[in-house]
Formats: C-alpha cells, sequence, structure tokens
C-alpha cells in the first residue's frame, strides 16, 4: 500500500510539473503573439521608409458664427502609383466621433473638453475597417467638431489631429478656427 502510494505521488508530480511546463509555454506564446499583434498596430505605416506615405489635409473655415457647426474636411491623398488604405479609427471617415482623434485648445493653450464617445476596439483592426485610396487620388470625409468637443464660447482655436497610433496617418496639417 505504501508503494501505491508513493507511485501514485511520483505519478501526479510528473503530471503536475508537465502541466506547468505547458502552462508556462502556452503563456510565453500567447504574451508574444499580444506583444507582435500590438507592435502591429501601434506602429504607423509612415515608420517603414519603404512603404509610401499617405499624405493627409485637414481643412475648415477660417471663421465660424457661435453654435452653427464647425465642420473641419479630412482629405487623404495617394501620391504614389500604387493603391494604399489607412484604417479609418480615429478619423472623422468614422462619421462620428468614437474617440478624441484630434487635439483642440482654445487661444489660452488649454484643452477643449471632449463630449464624445470613447469606444474599445478589438487588435488587429478587421479589414473592413480599412479605406483604400487609389493610385494618384484622394478620398475626403467631413465632421463637425461640436459633435466631439465642448466649444461653447467665442475665441480662436486650434485643432490638431492625434489619431496616427490608430489610423497610421501622419503627416496631418494643424487648423486655426475663429468662432465669433
Amino acid at each position: 500500500m505504501k508503494n501505491q502510494f508513493i507511485a501514485m505521488a511520483v505519478i501526479l508530480s510528473v503530471f503536475s510539473f508537465t502541466a506547468c511546463q505547458q502552462s508556462q509555454s502556452t503563456q510565453h506564446n500567447t504574451t508574444q503573439q499580444v506583444q507582435e499583434t500590438t507592435a502591429a498596430v501601434a506602429e504607423p505605416v509612415a515608420a517603414d521608409s519603404s512603404v509610401p506615405v499617405l499624405e493627409t489635409v485637414m481643412f475648415a473655415p477660417a471663421k465660424v458664427k457661435a453654435g452653427k457647426p464647425i465642420l473641419v474636411k479630412f482629405t487623404v491623398n495617394n501620391p504614389t502609383t500604387k493603391e494604399q488604405a489607412f484604417c479609418k479609427w480615429h478619423t472623422p471617415f468614422e462619421q462620428r466621433f468614437l474617440n478624441s482623434f484630434f487635439e483642440v485648445t482654445n487661444s489660452k493653450g488649454e484643452a477643449v473638453p471632449y463630449k464624445g464617445a470613447m469606444a474599445k476596439r478589438v487588435t488587429p483592426p478587421p479589414a473592413d475597417t480599412y479605406i483604400k485610396v487609389p493610385a494618384k487620388g484622394s478620398v475626403s470625409a467631413e465632421i463637425d467638431l461640436l459633435m466631439g468637443y465642448k466649444i461653447d464660447a467665442p475665441g480662436t482655436y486650434k485643432v490638431v489631429y492625434q489619431g496616427e497610433g490608430v489610423s497610421g496617418l501622419t503627416k496631418v496639417n494643424e487648423v486655426t478656427i475663429n468662432v465669433e
């Protein structure tokens, strides 16, 4: 009986050790996959100098009456001879604010509060979240700043795009808007 007990203890020890080894291996592989996925998503398209950069330009009216829509037009140009794509998340191409992808400041340099939704996303972005830009072509979208930011006082406001970590769009100009 004592020998059976010792044999059972040895078998359980070996089984536990093997299960622990497999668990650690799986955990390491999962951690490595998460790190690789995060790096792939966080890495903007422009990081690889061999990949041509899409050119992005924002337009906004110089003056707007207080309370009227403040439309910002976001145009992505493809100067290359090959079709390119970018992720529409954190851009006006989503047609609504699902994240604070602009930094809006008043004339004192104070941040204007964001009042929109804060969507959580899966990574990497699914294929249907990418917008194709034809070779030598462009795509545009417009969004009303008032739908996402609390601009309720007259003054001068500066708008800077800050969603490049998700969309991959870099080199975006800033715009200044005078609300009267």
